[in-house]
């Protein structure tokens, strides 16, 4: 049954948007026993879905179908899972893995791996690593009114990786913080895009996962039970983007999202004492 927005949401959400949609997401399937913790979701190139898991889970990627049942999975070799919490890809197949999950704020070595297109007739995929640091970061962990620095969402777009980092700072600001890096394996300070506020409920406005539309017009960022989608926007600054938001009327945990095509989102939620544990499409008009 669709929830009613209560009167503090529904002030919360109109203070960062106009436009404020109550929507609901149809159910593909559920995900199998063993992926319970999925934390990151991208479009394969055969169309199936590849899969991660968060921290205290394998150093693998799982395939799984639009009906959520797995079709594979592959060990991925020179790389520890610390925290994986999203996926990413490229035009030419790339598949980006971000262990950059950072709780407490304290982490020093940040890294996304790169598996190379090839490397996926291997037993066991050779990773790369692209390890990056923030410059605003100088204390790990920093005050509280500076845990900015936790991140689960990221795109890739013209040689680049899109970062969004997840707010935790107290009090609650609702700003996440925007950079980039180059693609490519190697040590790297992240450049700042700047900031954007998307709205100041600390429950519901912190980003757990991040797309952006094959045509490259519409970001998502997916949050516990809201996606932001944004657009006229002009690369590389995010930060004046217009903003609507999609209330997804659920009280699972939601922490992947990748774009089916340019109007359609698929999303995968962990399991919890509400459900979960399962595979759904969004469609945007």
């Amino acid at each position: 049954m669709i929830k009613t927005l209560s009167l503090f949401f529904l002030i919360v959400l109109q203070a960062c948007a106009q436009n404020v949609q109550v929507t609901a997401m149809r159910e593909l399937g559920k995900l199998p026993s063993s992926l319970k913790e999925v934390s990151g979701m991208e479009v394969a190139a055969d169309g199936n879905l590849w899969v991660i898991e968060d921290s205290g889970n394998k150093d693998k990627i799982y395939k799984i179908d639009k009906e959520g049942k797995e079709r594979e999975s592959l060990k991925i070799d020179h790389a520890k899972n610390r925290d994986w919490e999203d996926l990413t890809s490229d035009m030419h197949g790339n598949l980006y893995i971000g262990d950059f999950g950072n709780n407490k704020n304290a982490r020093e070595d940040l890294v996304i791996y790169k598996v190379n297109q090839e490397e996926f007739d291997k037993k066991e995929p050779n990773a790369k690593k692209i390890e990056f640091k923030y410059p605003q970061q100088n204390d790990f962990p920093p005050k509280k009114d500076s845990l900015y620095f936790d991140t689960e969402g990221f795109f890739h777009l013209n040689d680049h990786l899109y970062i969004f980092t997840k707010n935790r700072t107290r009090p609650y600001t609702g700003k996440t913080l925007i950079y980039r890096i180059p693609d490519k394996e190697g040590e790297y300070e992240a450049e700042f895009l700047g900031s954007l506020f998307l709205c100041g409920d600390k429950d519901h406005c912190s980003v757990t996962s991040a797309d952006i539309s094959p045509d490259g017009k519409t970001v998502a960022l997916l949050s516990y039970g809201f996606v932001f989608l944004l657009t006229d926007f002009t690369v590389p600054d995010y930060t004046k983007s217009s903003i609507k938001i999609m209330d997804l009327n659920t009280d699972t945990q939601v922490e992947s999202v990748c774009f089916e095509n340019n109007s359609t989102l698929l999303i995968a939620d962990e399991g919890n004492k509400h459900g979960g544990q399962r595979l759904y499409r969004l469609k945007l008009d």
